[in-house]
């Protein structure tokens, strides 16, 4: 088993997808708790950072390779995922086990090099991981089980960066004086947001196995409602998300709200035009990716010090 058929088994390019979501938290927290108006333009570049990525990294892998083990039953009914790693018998179901163990080491490794708070509360994105696969078993809400997976992405790397100042009050989101929520409303809207957004963009991923998923009871929302019903779902989650973005707002300048609304309006009009694209699938994934790296970038270039005041006020 080589480098490029575990970066296979794993999806590498789903990681891709994710990481945008875990640098945002990450520089949220940096901006709302350790920035300072002295600090140079990459002062976020710390340690810390390395160590959020090693955990993520471990995260992300260690989901796919669950969701590979926990629904190789189901892949191998399904014609498109017919052909994965352990259905087509290209990797062993014990070489699996293994590699979850890896990544799930990296995820506890990189949450004890952050603090006590991380490392206490990994198990909840594991035991979400999980959850998920069977979910699709029972409920066409899989789908949002799957986007509150990666809604805890940016919530786990503030929480990473939130614990060294505040300690558990991070998770019970009181501050010091016990008055305000550290997560409201900022994170919290981020993490739903990108919850929302997952959701939408996996309801249209799910639309290429309505046949499979209808004949072998998998509980997918094409599956159980037709395709406009699915169109208009996925397009007022998108219109939620937004919305989301834009009550979270984490600046006082115009670009990340800009960039929400250019990269809705992108989400919307490729679902919309869903029958006239070559490649729905290819097209929807590489918007919903250059979404959260447009979002990034956005965030990257607000100026904090714009902030500090309310921050400190708060």
């Amino acid at each position: 088993m080589g480098t490029k058929e575990i970066l296979e088994f794993v999806k590498i390019e789903h990681t891709l997808f994710s990481l945008p979501f875990v640098l945002i938290g990450y520089i949220i927290a940096y901006n709302q708790f350790i920035y300072v108006p002295e600090s140079n333009d990459l002062a976020w570049i710390r340690i810390d950072l390395l160590w959020i990525l090693v955990a993520a990294v471990g995260a992300r892998g260690l989901a796919m390779a669950l969701n590979r083990i926990i629904d190789r039953d189901i892949d191998a009914l399904n014609p498109r995922t017919s052909g994965r790693h352990l259905v087509s018998g290209s990797m062993s179901i014990n070489t699996a086990w293994k590699l979850s163990a890896i990544f799930l080491g990296m995820l506890l490794i990189g949450a004890w090099q952050l603090n006590e708070v991380a490392l206490m509360m990994a198990w909840l994105p594991v035991l979400a991981f999980v959850i998920y696969p069977y979910t699709k078993r029972y409920t066409w809400l899989c789908h949002l089980w799957l986007g509150l997976c990666l809604g805890l992405a940016p919530a786990g790397a503030w929480v990473a960066v939130a614990a060294d100042a505040h300690g558990w009050a991070a998770i019970s989101g009181l501050d010091s004086g016990g008055g305000d929520f550290l997560w409201f409303p900022t994170i919290f809207f981020i993490s739903l947001g990108v919850a929302l957004w997952i959701t939408a963009f996996d309801i249209n991923y799910a639309r290429m196995d309505v046949e499979s998923d209808r004949e072998n009871g998998v509980k997918s929302f094409p599956a159980r409602f037709n395709d406009e019903t699915t169109t208009r779902t996925s397009v007022q989650l998108t219109l939620l998300w937004f919305a989301c973005f834009a009550i979270s707002d984490p600046m006082s300048e115009i670009w990340f709200l800009g960039a929400a609304g250019l990269m809705s309006i992108a989400n919307v009009g490729v679902i919309l035009m869903r029958n006239r694209l070559n490649d729905f699938q290819t097209t929807l994934f590489r918007v919903s990716m250059l979404t959260g790296w447009v979002l990034l970038i956005a965030i990257i270039l607000m100026d904090p010090s714009a902030n500090v005041d309310t921050i400190i006020e708060g």
